[in-house]
C-alpha cells in the first residue's frame, strides 16, 4: 500500500477542518482542564500518528506511559494532551493539558464524538473470527463493486477500491473514526472492517455500533495476549453483544458459533453451509478444482445462485456470511451475485502463482492450524499428485499451536517442509523443533530446513508434474521478522528464482 503514489492513496483523515476547544472536550470526558490552549483539530494517540493541532492522547501502556513522549508529541504538532493523573507528572510544563482517569477507557466515545458520530451516516459491518477476517471483508468489497465501499482490514483501508494507508488490523480508535469520517465525506454507504480478538478488548472500536457484526470461527489463537481460550472466546462475544452490534450473524457451523446462537442475551441470525436449521443456508453446493457454486437462501425466501473461482467449502462459507451480512444492511442478496462472480480473492489468499512448471503453486496467509487443515483439505481435490507445504511458525506469539500446525499439515500433505517464519527475537529452531514434533506419527516425508528461502528451493526441487505446492504463512508480506531486524522476503519472488535455477541446471 504505501509504495502507491499520492495520486493513487487517499488520506485516512477527512479533508473539512473539525475544530473543538479543549474546555470543550473536557466538558465532554469529564476531566480537569488544567492548562487551556488552541482548539483541537484531530486526535492522536501515538507520537508516529500526531498531525498539526491534533490533542495527544497519552495512556498507561504495558511498559511504559504515553506521557513520556507528551514533549515529541508537541513536537510533532500536538497542541495539547489528555492524560491520567500520573502521566500529568510527564507533560511538559506549560503544555496545554487535560487530565481524566482512564484516558483509554474514554478514548473511543471522545473519538466517536470528536468526528461527529461519523458510523451513524454508515451502513457498517463488523467482522471477527480466528480465520476468514481478511477474506470475508473483501468479499462483501467485491460483491459492492467497490462501489461506495469501505474496507478496513489487515491488509490496509479502501474507499471505492482506493487504498487508504492505515495500520493495525483494526485502527486505534482515533485512526477509526477518522477514517470513517472520511469514508462519510466521500459518499461512502457500506463499510467493512475486521475486528480483531485484541482490538475488542483494547476497545479500540468503542464508539461504535456496527450494523451487523458477523461472526466466522473460533480456533486456537492468541492465548499469548489473552491467557486462555474461554478469554478469547469472550472477546469474540463482545462485539456480538447489543452494546457492540444491532444483530449478530453467527456460523452454527462452528461450535462456538453454536454456543453464541443459544445465548439468549445476544440477538443473533444464524447461517450453514453443512445442512443445519440456519436463517441463511448455501444448498446445491458443486466444489471443483477451479470453482464452486451454490445457491443461498435467506429467512424471508431470499435466493440467488453463486458461482466464485475461489476453491474450497471455507469460500462458500465466508460468501454466505458476506452476502447475508450485506442484504441485511439493504443490499440484496441478488445484488452481490455479479461482484463476486469473477473476484479471485485479495492476494496472499488461496492465491495459484503462475508458474512455468508442469506443478502448481498456492501461497497463503494461514498460520493458525485450523486455517492450514481447512486450506489443504480444499486443495485436495485441485491436483493429482502430492501436496508439498511449506510452514512455520511465528516466534513471540502462542507456543501452544506450532505442534498442531505441525499436526495439521502432516495429516493433509504428503511431504512437509518445516521452515522459518516470522521468528523475532526467538531461536528458529526451536521453534522448528516444536512445529516437526506436531507431525510425528504421521505418513508424510517431514523436512527440517533454516531459511525460508532455502526452504522454497528444496520443495521447488523435489516438485514433480502433478504436484501441488502450498506455501503458507507469509500470503502478500513480503519481509521476515528477525533477531536481526526486519529483512526482505517473498514467497513469489523466492519460487520463480527457484524454478530459475531449476531449469538452468537442466539445461546444463
Amino acid at each position: 500500500m504505501t509504495n502507491e503514489s499520492p495520486r493513487q492513496q487517499r488520506d485516512a483523515r477527512p479533508e473539512a477542518d473539525i475544530s473543538h476547544s479543549l474546555a470543550e472536550i473536557a466538558a465532554h470526558v469529564g476531566g480537569d482542564l488544567r492548562v487551556d490552549g488552541p482548539a483541537a483539530h484531530g486526535v492522536a494517540l501515538s507520537t508516529a500518528g500526531v498531525r498539526t493541532g491534533d490533542l495527544f492522547v497519552a495512556a498507561a501502556g504495558a511498559s511504559t506511559h504515553g506521557a513520556r513522549y507528551a514533549a515529541d508529541a508537541r513536537a510533532a504538532g500536538a497542541v495539547a494532551a489528555l492524560t491520567d493523573p500520573a502521566g500529568a507528572e510527564w507533560v511538559p510544563a506549560g503544555m496545554p493539558l487535560i487530565v481524566v482517569d482512564d484516558p483509554r477507557g474514554l478514548l473511543g466515545r471522545l473519538s466517536a464524538w470528536f468526528y461527529g458520530h461519523p458510523a451513524t451516516a454508515l451502513k457498517t459491518i463488523g467482522v471477527t473470527g480466528t480465520q476468514g477476517k481478511t477474506s470475508t471483508t473483501f468479499l462483501i468489497d467485491a460483491a459492492l463493486g467497490e462501489r461506495s465501499s469501505g474496507l478496513i482490514g489487515s491488509m490496509g483501508s479502501k474507499i471505492d477500491g482506493i487504498p487508504v494507508p492505515t495500520k493495525l488490523t483494526t485502527p486505534e480508535a482515533p485512526a477509526l473514526h477518522a477514517l470513517l469520517a472520511k469514508m462519510r465525506e466521500e459518499g461512502v454507504t457500506w463499510v467493512s472492517s475486521e475486528v480483531s480478538s485484541q482490538a475488542i478488548t483494547m476497545r479500540r472500536v468503542d464508539g461504535l455500533v456496527f450494523d451487523v457484526a458477523v461472526f466466522l470461527n473460533l480456533g486456537h489463537d492468541h492465548l499469548d495476549f489473552h491467557g486462555s481460550q474461554e478469554n478469547y472466546r469472550a472477546a469474540k462475544r463482545e462485539l456480538l453483544t447489543p452494546a457492540m452490534s444491532r444483530l449478530a450473524l453467527v456460523n452454527i457451523d462452528d461450535q462456538a458459533g453454536r454456543r453464541f446462537h443459544d445465548d439468549p442475551e445476544l440477538r443473533t441470525e444464524s447461517f450453514s453451509i453443512t445442512g443445519r436449521d440456519a436463517d441463511w443456508r448455501a444448498i446445491d453446493i458443486e466444489l471443483g478444482p477451479d470453482g464452486s457454486a451454490f445457491t443461498v437462501v435467506g429467512p424471508e425466501g431470499q435466493s440467488a445462485r453463486f458461482t466464485t473461482p475461489i476453491i474450497g467449502t471455507f469460500t462458500v462459507s465466508n460468501i454466505l456470511a458476506a452476502v447475508a451480512a450485506l442484504d441485511r444492511v439493504g443490499y440484496p442478496l441478488e445484488r452481490s451475485v455479479a461482484g463476486l462472480a469473477d473476484f479471485t480473492g485479495p492476494e496472499g489468499r488461496v492465491q495459484f502463482v503462475p508458474v512455468d512448471a508442469d506443478f502448481r503453486v498456492v501461497i497463503d496467509a494461514g498460520h493458525k492450524p485450523e486455517a492450514i487443515n481447512a486450506l489443504l483439505c480444499a486443495l485436495r481435490p485441485a491436483t493429482s499428485g502430492r501436496i508439498i507445504t511449506v510452514i512455520g511458525s511465528n516466534g513471540n506469539r502462542d507456543a501452544h499451536k506450532r505442534p498442531l500446525m505441525g499436526r495439521f499439515s502432516a495429516m493433509a500433505s504428503d511431504i512437509v517442509v518445516v521452515t522459518d517464519d516470522n521468528p523475532a527475537d526467538e531461536d528458529p529452531a526451536m521453534i522448528r523443533r516444536a512445529v516437526v514434533a506436531g507431525t510425528r506419527g504421521s505418513s508424510a516425508q517431514v523436512f527440517d530446513i533454516a531459511g525460508r528461502a532455502e526452504a522454497i528451493h528444496h520443495a521447488v526441487e523435489l516438485a514433480e508434474a502433478g504436484d501441488l505446492l502450498v506455501i503458507v504463512g507469509k500470503g502478500d508480506e513480503r519481509h521476515q521478522i528477525t533477531a536481526h531486524g526486519i529483512v526482505p522476503h517473498s514467497d513469489p519472488d523466492e519460487v520463480a528464482w527457484a524454478l530459475e535455477r531449476r531449469r538452468d541446471r537442466t539445461a546444463d
